[in-house]
């Protein structure tokens, strides 16, 4: 992106604000996830026998509609650079912001996925969720967070 931008086809794209309000949502999610985590884990060491112990499903349900909010977002804010006449192939930066928000989206699309197995494993008659599953979506989810805010970063400063 820093030698494309020197060329005399580069245009200045200012980033919709939505990806700002989104960028709350997915810090959201990265939080209602983390209790979501932490109350799994009291879940399954107690079988789910405590009647204290609320089931941890709807802090991934959480989780998993604030990742849907945080993607809708995504799609009104490429519709909202469209509208400006910014597309995929209208000059170089707008080809970057493009390819690097649609890279994130479809990853994001793969923690989802990952929420929805934990959530199927979690509300199985036995709940067959390991540790080491739900911890790998978290991290991947926490991942996918950080990432997001170093291109929206990227994308603010550079295009």
């Amino acid at each position: 992106m820093m030698v494309r931008k020197g060329s005399n086809d580069w245009k200045h794209i200012d980033v919709p604000w939505l990806l700002y309000l989104n960028t709350v949502v997915l810090i959201a999610s990265s939080m209602t996830l983390e209790v979501g985590r932490r109350r799994v884990a009291t879940f399954m060491r107690t079988a789910g026998t405590d009647a204290s112990t609320h089931h941890p499903a709807r802090w991934l349900e959480a989780t998993l509609a604030l990742g849907l909010t945080f993607l809708t977002g995504q799609l009104i804010a490429w519709h909202q650079l469209a509208e400006r006449g910014f597309y995929v192939a209208t000059n170089p930066s707008s080809s970057f912001f493009y390819v690097l928000t649609a890279g994130h989206a479809l990853h994001l699309f793969g923690g989802l996925f990952g929420l929805v197995l934990v959530l199927h494993r979690l509300r199985g008659p036995v709940p067959s969720l390991r540790k080491s599953t739900i911890d790998a979506a978290a991290y991947y989810w926490h991942f996918m967070g950080v990432l997001w805010i170093y291109l929206l970063l990227l994308l603010r400063f550079q295009l």
